[in-house]
């Protein structure tokens, strides 16, 4: 299973170094004080490079939410039944669940994609989340969504009930650490559950050997959608396709990525901070800073998707101010 990832993670494009100077050079020349929007100008100066062109724009945004059911539910981690992993599901693909509501807003293509709504993965508490076909087919439907897109700027969202444990456990399996640090309140557990998620995580994580390599750990512990979004976020790298990350589900989902292939999201910004506990400090391990940090715990995208204005926004703050040459100073 290794072996067939692994393939993958090889051979990626780097970025655009040549679009990246020139989008960088015409920042410092805008008609504003050089540096008075230093961050915004990195993000214009990071789309372009994997754009590849010095003409940086968000005009086709794009969505995936992926969305699946999870055995650990079983152990009663999250304030929700599994049950509603099904009714959100439905929400999305009907347009009133709040991703469906933010991706028009943003004028962002919305996909929706069930990969194991009413099959879910096993209790990776006591056993592997999936076995290898599962998870390989898993990883590929996610490929798969992203090959069909027409999108100049990627957002993966996810929903599944108890995605939050599945999280923290591949997060604490990949950088250690204790499990409390790494387990939140997911959907706004009360004391004595969160105490019995913390348990559940640690008991998770000292299943696999300490120098069990990172894909294997996403597959022990993830889920479905997990493995989807690393499916996802990995051809888009295949793809020069800038990708805005969302919150702890999503970022656990591809850290893997990064520990078995350093540099490999390169292509990826974290759009926001989420107030899940383990959320900021994995950040920290993949060296990204969020663009918004609001304390938002919903998933779905949502993040990540308030942060695709900002993201059109310093593309255009580059782009379309004239610099002072062009205004005749």
């Amino acid at each position: 299973m290794d072996n067939d990832l692994t393939a993958l993670l090889e051979d990626v494009p780097a970025p655009d170094d040549a679009a990246a100077a020139a989008v960088r050079e015409r920042a410092t020349n805008v008609l504003r004080p050089t540096g008075a929007l230093a961050r915004l100008d990195d993000v214009a100066v990071w789309l372009a490079s994997w754009q590849r062109t010095t003409r940086p724009s968000v005009s086709r945004p794009a969505v995936v939410v992926f969305v699946a059911d999870h055995g650990v539910a079983d152990e009663g981690v999250s304030a929700y039944p599994a049950a509603v992993t099904a009714e959100m599901l439905r929400a999305l693909r009907q347009g009133a669940a709040t991703a469906a509501v933010m991706a028009r807003a943003v004028g962002a293509h919305l996909e929706v994609v069930d990969v194991g709504v009413g099959r879910p993965s096993a209790n990776l508490r006591r056993e592997a989340a999936l076995d290898e076909t599962r998870f390989l087919r898993c990883v590929e439907a996610g490929r798969e969504v992203v090959a069909g897109l027409a999108a100049d700027v990627l957002v993966c969202g996810e929903m599944g009930i108890a995605n939050t444990t599945a999280a923290a456990a591949v997060s604490a399996a990949l950088f250690g650490g204790p499990a409390e640090e790494w387990t939140g309140r997911g959907t706004g557990i009360d004391e004595t559950t969160w105490t019995a998620k913390v348990a559940v995580v640690d008991d998770a994580r000292r299943r696999l050997p300490q120098d069990c390599p990172p894909l294997e750990v996403l597959r022990q512990l993830g889920g479905c959608e997990l493995a989807s979004i690393a499916g996802a976020v990995l051809e888009a790298r295949r793809r020069s396709l800038p990708v805005v990350l969302d919150g702890f589900v999503v970022t656990a989902a591809v850290a893997p990525l990064e520990a078995a292939a350093p540099g490999i999201l390169d292509h990826c910004i974290a759009g926001h901070c989420s107030g899940e506990a383990g959320h900021r400090l994995l950040l920290d391990k993949l060296g990204k800073a969020p663009l918004l940090d609001l304390g938002l715990r919903l998933g779905e995208g949502s993040g990540a998707l308030a942060a695709v204005p900002l993201v059109r926004l310093a593309a255009a703050c580059v782009t379309d101010v004239a610099t002072f040459e062009e205004w005749g100073l």
